[in-house]
């Protein structure tokens, strides 16, 4: 194969076969000699090294922004670094056009919402299908990119995050989970897109009180920064095999993220071992400089934000400036090699550089068919139905009857409102259905409208003419919530509450109606509503996220009982107290002392409007914890023999700990024993069941968590059946948890293995493991 130059009307790739002596191509004497970064028999890397080698300094300064210019004499086409896939390819991003065949795309829900569902197995899917739509829009000749600048997996730490509606929550356990499933199912087994991890680290503010991401330096504990920052990225590379980490705009303890080698080098590379590249968030290089000031000049910064190991600039920064930094000694040639390198070996992987990709036996057949295919419209169904949270269901409000409805009021300003169904990063849903499209679906036109306000923010409601309506039907559903006008990129919310007269209103027409009414939220992150969770006169509540495309359909199938509800939620409800917590305090763990609470249901010590994993069902369902592991390991003596152990002393009452790095690999895997929960569905409906696995320790002194999450399963189950639900424990990854000092040890003695109400108690010591229920 030999070098190519993509003309107008081709797709952008290299190396494709010789052309013939008669083409325009032969014709300018470009493709004479073969190159070895055409030789498909090499590795990515030494192919990437071979094109690096034959390009001049200027052309590798040219390959530093996210739109990489082409070089025509050795056949490589430009490239756009920068499009988006958080739950369906974006209008975001340059890579990517909807002006061709392709003119929409399959819209998923907004992650928070995917994220309730809690199963690993949806999330790979829809990764999968985001994947496949990327790679069938390349084929097609829409795309000049192939790395997807998804998923966001910062953790959800503050409720007021305007960006914690596209990430999978509050805990590190679910957020790691989600990474590698979604990175795994966009990726593929042939490489059909490339996945990135962002925005590392500590990044959860955008702009709150006058303080902006852009410089906002996040003061971190070793403690908070390895058991809640770190372990989502750590994941994502170590296990997603994710070929990219983005940067993000703020520093973690004075050094910007972009700048830090610490975190770039030797985190992501050396430790968790990434084979792939860094890239910065947009413009992230140029506010090193001019937003934290670390740098003095524009060479210093682009100098020491590529030797820290990032590698391209969403954004021109580093190419207008990279020459200087060179010819004033800040930067060599060979550092610029090395981050080219990194770059050309990810797309030497995508096939860029292996000829025409529709020849490509695993994806070159995908093509306009697989883009909102009707597996992958299911596929958006079934994530929103799936991630809907049931909240409140007093005395079997829910389901309706559709033949026992006469007349249904829909109220509310996120009823019809397609923006509600989106939230941020989305593109062009392949079709759309809103909830009152839903319910239409199922009463025609025995559901009568009337938004109620004049937008989510309800500065102004139509609070008499409400009640009017409310009062002259027969059931009453309220579509409230917020919208990329209160939570968005760019803008944390200031309160918890409902906006502006919605409360007032939903309590005007709770007071007017015949029976108690149903309250549907649309949001991203966390409400207060306190007065509705207490009003008998609201007698069921919903929260479905941002939903998608299908999300009306999906509202409604739950509504009227064609699905029975199933989602927990990924984040603890908070009340607007909170709001007084302010959101530039980092620390997760409570401080009794100065009155600060903690963050999350981990170390959260206060009162919650709802907690995380909470989540009712139609069905009633109960559960029994045991395992097959019933002795102390005593095949296994001496398991920990030659383990230094360390005396806890204050923090853990004089129990001993043991490093979990002194344990090592092998004696961990010899550790893991399996615990079994039995789950019985005892109806009415059929359903499925998220099974959620906690680990609770002994006391929470030291910084314990008041207990954890380390695993969970989503089972269907049919009325009157029973389900065998399998859960591998991990004592060296589960049992253990962070000190002071970042280190990660097990504490010798009890812990508890919890589900629901039910608890298995397990020894870890010396000798192994000994365990036995508890109830």
């Amino acid at each position: 194969m030999q070098p190519r130059v993509a003309m107008a009307d081709e797709l952008p790739y290299s190396c494709g076969p010789p052309p013939p002596p008669s083409s325009s191509l032969a014709a300018q004497g470009q493709q004479q000699q073969p190159h070895r970064f055409c030789d498909e028999r090499l590795t990515a890397e030494q192919r990437a090294a071979d094109l690096v080698a034959n390009l001049t300094l200027a052309e590798k300064v040219s390959q530093l922004g996210d739109r990489a210019a082409g070089v025509a004499r050795l056949g490589v086409p430009a490239y756009e670094w920068w499009s988006e896939g958080l739950h369906g390819l974006s209008i975001w991003g340059r890579g990517i056009r909807f002006n061709g065949t392709v003119r929409a795309v399959t819209s998923f829900p907004q992650v928070i919402l995917t994220a309730a569902a809690f199963d690993a197995g949806l999330w790979r899917r829809v990764g999968e299908a985001v994947g496949a739509e990327a790679r069938a829009l390349y084929n097609l000749g829409q795309a000049n990119g192939l790395t997807i600048w998804s998923p966001n997996v910062n953790i959800f730490r503050d409720p007021r995050w305007g960006r914690g509606q596209e990430t999978p929550g509050e805990d590190p356990v679910t957020a790691s989970r989600y990474a590698v499933a979604f990175v795994t199912g966009l990726q593929g087994i042939g490489g059909e897109a490339s996945a990135c991890c962002k925005h590392a680290t500590a990044y959860d503010l955008d702009y709150w009180n006058n303080v902006v991401r852009y410089n906002y330096d996040s003061k971190v504990t070793l403690q908070d920064l390895e058991d809640t920052y770190n372990p989502p990225f750590k994941s994502c590379v170590a296990e997603g095999k994710a070929t990219c980490i983005m940067c993000g705009y703020n520093s973690i303890n004075g050094v910007p993220a972009c700048a830090s080698s610490d975190l770039l080098t030797k985190k992501v590379r050396q430790e968790w071992g990434m084979n792939g590249y860094v890239a910065s968030d947009c413009d992230a290089v140029a506010t090193i400089r001019d937003a934290h000031h670390y740098t003095l000049s524009p060479e210093d910064t682009v100098a020491v934000s590529i030797k820290a190991g990032m590698d391209v600039n969403c954004g021109n920064y580093t190419q207008v400036h990279a020459m200087a930094a060179v010819q004033k000694g800040n930067l060599t040639e060979k550092d610029i090699d090395r981050a080219l390198v990194n770059l050309f070996a990810v797309r030497m992987r995508l096939g860029h550089f292996d000829g025409d990709p529709r020849s490509n036996a695993v994806y070159g057949h995908l093509g306009a068919a697989d883009v909102c295919s009707p597996a992958h419209k299911s596929l958006a169904l079934e994530a929103a139905q799936d991630g809907i949270v049931l909240l409140k269901n007093d005395a079997g409000a829910l389901p309706l009857q559709p033949s026992a409805v006469t007349s249904l009021a829909v109220i509310g300003p996120n009823a019809d409102n397609l923006g509600a169904l989106h939230g941020n990063y989305f593109g062009p849903p392949c079709e759309t259905t809103t909830p009152l499209q839903g319910i239409k679906g199922y009463l025609g036109d025995r559901a009568r409208f009337l938004a109620g306000c004049d937008s989510p923010a309800c500065a102004v409601a139509a609070t008499n003419e409400a009640a009017a309506l409310a009062s002259s039907s027969d059931h009453v559903v309220l579509f409230m919530g917020l919208s990329q006008k209160q939570e968005q990129e760019g803008l944390d919310k200031t309160s918890l509450l409902l906006p502006g007269e919605q409360q007032g209103l939903i309590t005007a027409v709770a007071n007017a109606a015949r029976r108690p009414v149903i309250l549907v939220l649309l949001t991203g992150g966390p409400v207060d509503v306190t007065f509705a969770k207490d009003n008998p006169k609201i007698g069921a509540i919903l929260w479905a996220g941002y939903p998608g495309q299908a999300g009306g359909l999906a509202i409604a199938k739950v509504l009227f009982g064609d699905h029975n509800p199933s989602g927990r939620l990924p984040v603890t409800w908070y009340p607007e107290e909170f709001t007084k917590v302010p959101m530039t305090d980092m620390r997760m763990r409570a401080d009794p002392a100065t009155g600060y609470p903690g963050r999350s249901y981990r170390f959260y010590q206060g009162n919650t409007v709802y907690n995380f994993g909470y989540g009712l069902s139609y069905s009633k369902f109960s559960r029994r914890m045991f395992s097959s592991f019933s002795t102390s390991n005593a095949g296994n003596l001496s398991l920990l023999a030659g383990v230094t152990a360390r005396r806890a002393g204050d923090d853990g009452g004089g129990m001993s700990s043991y490093l979990v790095k002194e344990i090592g690999v092998e004696r961990c895997s010899r550790l893991v024993f399996p615990a079994v929960v039995e789950v019985q569905n005892h109806g009415p409906m059929d359903g499925k069941h998220s099974v959620l696995m906690y680990l609770r320790w002994p006391t929470t002194s030291g910084g314990r968590p008041a207990r954890q999450l380390i695993g969970f399963r989503s089972q269907h189950v049919k009325v009157g059946e029973k389900a065998m639900v399998s859960f591998e424990v991990s004592p060296c990854e589960h049992f253990s948890w962070v000190g002071e000092d970042g280190e990660r040890v097990i504490d010798g003695g009890a812990h508890f293995l919890m589900v629901g109400d039910e608890e298995l108690e397990t020894s870890f010591g010396l000798w192994g493991l000994s365990l036995r229920n508890r109830f």
